[in-house]
């Protein structure tokens, strides 16, 4: 299982799933340019003494990452408001690749349209969006309850 994360523009978001990442056991991939310098003091805060336990990919940009993803054979699962199908609808894979767009816009046409799909979490009525931190944690923990040999146990 994987996170890639789409130009990110907020450093504390990135430094918090990439804790994430390195508390699940989880690659995280950047996909440049991101909105700040990777050793910004708030990045570096939120993911604290974690950011030197996880594997962080680092891509400079959605072709360079787009020609790595089918060379590893990996579905991208594509985390969007505009999804159709909820996430906890959806079979997931352990080597599928989970991204999140950036917080300010998202992704645009040409990344939403490369995904194998779009899931949604749903929320409540009237409501834009979750933190993508938030969304981030729901979602890998989902695909990881799937796909963990254990269900559920760290192995």
């Amino acid at each position: 299982m994987r996170i890639a994360l789409f130009q990110p523009d907020i450093p504390q978001n990135t430094g918090t799933i990439l804790r994430l990442c390195a508390c699940l056991g989880v690659e995280a991939h950047i996909i440049e340019p991101a909105g700040f310098p990777v050793s910004d003091r708030h990045f570096r805060r939120s993911g604290m003494d974690y950011l030197d336990l996880v594997t962080i990919q680092r891509h400079t940009s959605w072709g360079h990452f787009e020609h790595w993803r089918h060379a590893a054979g990996a579905r991208l699962i594509l985390f969007t408001t505009k999804g159709a199908l909820p996430y906890l609808d959806y079979t997931f894979r352990p080597e599928d690749i989970l991204l999140f767009g950036r917080e300010s816009a998202g992704v645009p046409d040409e990344v939403a349209e490369a995904a194998d799909e779009r899931l949604l979490i749903p929320i409540a009525p009237g409501l834009r969006s979750l933190n993508v931190a938030m969304a981030a944690a729901m979602a890998v923990g989902e695909a990881l309850r799937q796909t963990r040999p254990g269900k559920g146990t760290w192995t």
